[in-house]
């Protein structure tokens, strides 16, 4: 499954660099998934629809840090544990309840961000 910020986070900066993916953004910042992604142009989600890759998307929280869902792969591939959530001093990088997703399809989804 996903990882999620909880409205405890305290906005210290901490996780944003450790995700390999891009995933985690600052509050009230517009986002993409091109975001130091392989992905560019039209792009078929993850959930299948579909979507510009550079197209800038609204903010999902203006008050907290924030992971694109579509995005967080819980770092398989590239750490044995979400590196977010490991750096975090309020613990507040959480499972996303609303979005589980099993290792083969964190690793695709991966796969699918980096062009592999």
């Amino acid at each position: 499954m996903a990882i999620k910020i909880t409205d405890e986070c305290i906005n210290c900066d901490a996780c944003i660099s450790e995700c390999p993916n891009n995933a985690i953004y600052e509050p009230d910042s517009e986002w993409a998934y091109a975001d130091e992604t392989a992905l560019s142009g039209t792009i078929t989600l993850p959930n299948g629809g579909t979507a510009d890759a550079d197209a800038m998307n609204e903010a999902k929280s203006d008050e907290f840090y924030f992971i694109v869902t579509d995005k967080c792969t819980e770092c398989k591939g590239f750490h044995d544990e979400p590196q977010c959530a490991s750096v975090c001093p309020v613990d507040c990088c959480v499972p996303d309840e609303d979005h589980v997703e099993t290792e083969d399809q964190l690793l695709a989804k991966k796969a699918w961000l980096h062009g592999e």
